[in-house]
């Protein structure tokens, strides 16, 4: 099962760039740019930038592949996002 958890009640989107690329390199706004983070650190940053939820997938995680708008996915080893994704 997924390590899914809500991180807050924000807008359900990720501000004015959310999914736009606009903040791309970044982390924050987009649903990129998390990579290199320890997941703390990324949990409040995506906190910060409304993320509704944020699902945290350590290595062998099984998740659904669907889409929900707002929702922040972390691919995580060892405490430190690998990759991240909107959806």
């Amino acid at each position: 099962m997924s390590g899914s958890d809500a991180v807050g009640t924000g807008s359900g989107a990720a501000g004015s760039g959310s999914g736009s690329g606009s903040g791309a390199g970044a982390a924050g706004q987009d649903g990129e740019g998390y990579a290199g983070l320890r997941i703390e650190r990324a949990r409040e940053l995506a906190r910060r930038h409304g993320w509704a939820s944020v699902r945290v997938l350590e290595p062998g995680d099984l998740m659904t592949m669907e889409y929900r708008q707002g929702r922040l996915n972390l691919a995580v080893r060892n405490g430190v996002v690998e990759r991240s994704w909107e959806g």
